[in-house]
């Protein structure tokens, strides 16, 4: 390049043109080298160029925010009771609603900014992660650390974390839409392109946010932060979920009929008070403002948004993430889990167990990545011919390798693909040092592994100076591909029926089998194709690994059984392989094991029952999964599958929750799914159902709740206009029990343990009605109860020739009381029966009783409140009469709900556990 072209390489205002200069100038440019930088040189740019982050979006405005509490349609309706109230010159009435109101939007300001935090916390618990060389050594560090200089790893499904400089690709596509508005993967290399070559033609650079579609690719960090192409794009910037949800939206709506409801009776009522029964204007507008504030739960989408938020965080207390909210509501309805096999329901540590070369076969010892296990005959006898003979696929299977295994925290882990890590573990359980055989066989050039091909393939140069090309991969692909095997003292024709027959004994037992082969006499030059593999290959032999289940998984599977969730395997591995983990497991084979091709074969219309009727599918692909959901959720399952690679997220997007590894998970598929896993353990599924089911049966309370104890004070109201006494409360004393009870008992609710059983119904009906007609026959049953108990203490305490306002108090600590003994009964819904626990109550349940307790002493008794709320002491009978009101309500309560479950008629009061494996 001439010298005025290198100047013409910087461009004004866009720093230095990475992609018209020669790799290896960027890396002198940037003081970079192919082993990445060190830790001190890596900590020192960190601090210069700051963490690889886009500068974060400004929220609203907590002003905004603090206003956006009152835009409610029951908000609105009280406050046009208070300017009603106010204009009457009832001054304390109107300054209680304000306060209530007030109150009530302040708690949920507070509620929301935390449940924002906590979720911007979670959210950074997922924070992406890159594959960079520090110090010699390949690592995995969080995207925020890169820095300029940097050495990266791409491969298909990760998103690129810095605008890269590629200076290595192989078969690399990189989906650039984001940016170029291209709609075809743009594929990439390392050679430079012209200066002013526009943002879609720079084929030698790979930018931060696009994602890897195919191949692997390596690249020096030219840009981080602010300063990448992407700029001020928030695309990246994991940013604050939104409160809003199926949900809450079901609830605003109901709140929104539920306010025109009660305005249409409010104006009924006071026409019929003016009309009919003589009351004047004011009279009968005062009385209506009684009826809106005791009818109007204005408490109830605050409490239930941090019933949701709580959800979350309990969620997240057990290894799963919830990165869209609507997965709480959902995960509660889950009737099908779809997982994988690797990783998920097994252990992912690998173990090297069985190595059969011609004429021989070896057994290694050891557990987990650690490389000590003696290499034996299967019998614990050392057999050296079989250590001779097995020389060459151990050699095989630790060039033809990316990973690395290292000590963290006392124990082995590998960096890079499980079985290749355990290949590194067998090399070093064999004597072999694998930085030592890495550096006297210098890799020249490699096809990565592709699912298309199922093979990877690396040249290596030999200490003579001679190449081979090694490849490993799926045992029978490589069978094919080759015609002689190697043997004591050279080659012999392959003999694939044998081979075959190994491979099924070792897939029988579970085994995961990997084939290997070699081209001895490679070509030094060029880049290596598949053309080189035609029919040159002499195959070494065969591995079987062995990925042992986790232990919980069993007991797991065995829960959601109980819980009316089919659990479904689904794998790439063979058929024999996902039976033998299937058996161990106890999952069902009742449609034996069905494979890829079984679904090729399948159509449509028929996959819906094969995919029912099946536990266990092999040989899968992503496309596969995609029409398993598809088929599940066309006979009303609610579906939960999960999914690590690029080619997962359609069917990840497809399910109704989908789950992403967060350990070996791609980005593209943590961007698809609803919930990520931090362990990668299916146990963790479990529990977030387990969560998502208590969360919902929460939500119910709190409704089952609010709804009646609000109805009582409507009907109470509506007596009185229509019979034409006094009403038993002012408005004030109506807001006084919302305020004191809905910020206490009512958000108590929310942290409410799981009831026992809660894993033995069956998954809920996602479409059924929030309100289902046990909710709604305990509406009017415990409105009508109230309302009696109500008027029977008041016209008693009239009875015992006490003064309206004494009554009046006498009734406001009754409700009060009968909210406190109905939120025990109330905390088990589900056909269970306070226990002597039950009563003993949780830690918050006691505190929120002894605040309302505190609370009411102070209104009945301190003078202060005595002039704001018009009450007066209650005597000592009296108030024990009003506790044994509160204790007959529990027991009518308990009677009621046992006779109801006796009786069975309603179906979630049900204390049957479901039959195994029902679906709906």
């Amino acid at each position: 390049m001439a010298a005025g072209e290198e100047r013409s390489i910087v461009a004004a205002g866009t720093g230095t043109a990475w992609h018209a200069l020669p790799g290896q100038e960027v890396l002198g440019i940037l003081g970079a080298e192919a082993r990445g930088l060190d830790s001190g040189e890596a900590a020192r740019r960190l601090a210069e160029h700051g963490p690889n982050v886009l500068p974060a979006s400004a929220g609203r405005h907590p002003l905004i925010r603090f206003l956006g509490q009152f835009h409610s349609a029951l908000i609105y309706f009280l406050l046009a009771a208070a300017a009603a109230a106010l204009v009457l010159g009832h001054r304390v009435d109107a300054g209680v609603i304000v306060a209530v109101v007030m109150i009530n939007a302040i708690i949920g300001f507070i509620q929301e900014d935390r449940a924002e935090r906590a979720l911007s916390a979670i959210g950074r618990m997922v924070a992406p992660r890159a594959h960079a060389y520090r110090d010699g050594r390949r690592v995995t560090l969080p995207v925020a650390d890169l820095v300029p200089g940097d050495i990266v790893l791409v491969e298909a499904g990760d998103r690129v974390p810095a605008d890269l400089r590629l200076i290595r690709a192989r078969g690399l596509t990189v989906e650039e839409a984001m940016l170029t508005g291209e709609s075809v993967a743009a594929e990439k290399h390392e050679d430079r392109v012209a200066p002013e070559a526009p943002l879609g033609d720079r084929i030698c650079m790979a930018f931060s946010g696009t994602l890897v579609a195919a191949g692997q690719g390596t690249g020096v960090v030219v840009a981080t932060g602010a300063a990448t192409q992407i700029g001020q794009i928030s695309a990246l910037i994991a940013g604050v979920a939104t409160l809003t949800t199926p949900l809450l939206r079901q609830i605003n709506d109901f709140a929104r009929r539920f306010t025109w409801a009660t305005f249409a009776v409010a104006l009924a009522l006071f026409l019929f008070a003016t009309q009919l029964r003589g009351y004047g204007w004011t009279e009968a507008l005062i009385a209506v403002v009684a009826l809106a504030v005791g009818a109007i739960p204005e408490g109830l989408p605050a409490v239930i948004t941090i019933t949701l938020a709580i959800g979350v965080q309990r969620m997240a207390a057990r290894r799963a993430v919830i990165r869209r909210l609507p997965a709480v509501e959902t995960l509660g309805a889950t009737s099908v889990i779809c997982s994988d096999k690797t990783g998920t329901l097994t252990r992912n540590e690998m173990v090297a167990r069985r190595v059969a070369v011609a004429g021989h076969m070896l057994a290694a010892a050891g557990e987990g990545y650690a490389p000590q296990g003696a290499l034996s005959d299967g019998d614990g006898i050392d057999d050296v011919a079989a250590l001779e003979a097995a020389a060459g696929i151990i050699r095989c299977g630790l060039l033809c390798n990316d990973a690395e295994l290292g000590q963290r925290e006392g124990r082995w882990v590998v960096d890079g693909d499980p079985m290749e890590g355990a290949l590194v573990a067998l090399a070093m359980k064999a004597g072999l040092d694998p930085a030592q055989l890495r550096l006297e066989w210098p890799r020249s050039d490699e096809i990565p592994f592709d699912a298309r091909y199922r093979y990877m393939a690396t040249r290596h140069r030999a200490p003579d100076g001679r190449h081979a090309i090694f490849v490993k991969g799926a045992p029978e692909q490589l069978l094919a591909m080759c015609r002689s095997e190697a043997a004591t003292g050279g080659e012999r024709p392959i003999d694939a029926a044998a081979w075959e027959r190994l491979i099924a004994a070792a897939a029988s037992d579970g085994e995961r089998v990997l084939g290997f082969a070699v081209r001895p006499d490679a070509r030094a030059d060029g880049p290596l194709g598949h053309g080189d593999l035609d029919d040159r290959l002499v195959f070494l032999g065969i591995v079987g690994f062995i990925d042992p289940p986790r232990e919980e998984v069993k007991a797991a599977i065995a829960e959601c059984r109980s819980a009316g969730i089919a659990v479904k395997m689904i794998t790439g591995d063979h058929g024999a392989t996902a039976a033998a983990i299937a058996r161990q497991l106890g999952l069902g084979d009742r449609a034996g094991v069905v494979t890829g091709a079984d679904l090729d074969a399948t159509p449509d219309d028929r996959l819906a029952a094969l995919a029912g009727e099946a536990d266990v599918f092999a040989r899968t692909s992503p496309e596969h999964k995609l029409r398993i959901v598809r088929a599940l959720q066309s006979t009303g399952q609610v579906v939960a599958m999960t999914g690590d690679g690029v080619n997962d997220a359609p069917a990840l997007k497809q399910a109704d929750v989908g789950v992403a590894m967060g350990i070996k998970g791609t980005e593209a598929a943590k961007e698809a799914s609803e919930m990520v896993l931090l362990d990668d353990n299916f146990v963790s599924i479990v529990a977030a159902v387990h969560e998502g089911r208590t969360v919902y049966d929460n939500i119910r309370k709190v409704i089952a709740w609010t709804l009646p104890t609000n109805g009582g004070e409507v009907l109470i109201v509506i007596a009185a206009i229509l019979a034409g006494f006094t009403m038993p409360m002012t408005p004030a004393q109506i807001l006084w029990i919302n305020l004191a009870t809905s910020v206490t008992l009512g958000l108590v609710l929310a942290f409410e343990p799981p009831e026992p059983g809660v894993m033995k119904r069956a998954p809920r009906d996602p479409s059924a009605a929030l309100l289902s007609p046990f909710l709604v026959w305990r509406v009017v049953l415990v409105s009508g109860l109230f309302s009696l108990a109500i008027l029977g203490i008041f016209f008693f305490a009239k009875a015992r020739g006490h003064d309206v306002e004494t009554a009046r108090t006498m009734v406001v600590n009754l409700i009060v009381v009968m909210e406190i003994f109905y939120l025990f009964n109330v905390r088990y819904l589900h056909g269970g029966s306070i226990t002597l626990k039950g009563l003993a109550g949780t830690p918050a349940v006691l505190g929120a009783i002894a605040v309302v307790a505190a609370g009411q002493l102070a209104f009945t008794y301190a003078p202060v409140m005595q002039m704001l709320f018009q009450t007066r002491p209650v005597p000592l009978f009296e108030g024990m009469v009003i506790l044994g009101c509160g204790v007959a309500l529990l027991m009518v309560l308990e009677v009621e709900k046992a006779m109801l479950r006796r009786l069975g008629l309603f179906a979630e009061l049900s204390d049957q556990p479901v039959a195994a494996g029902r679906q709906r």
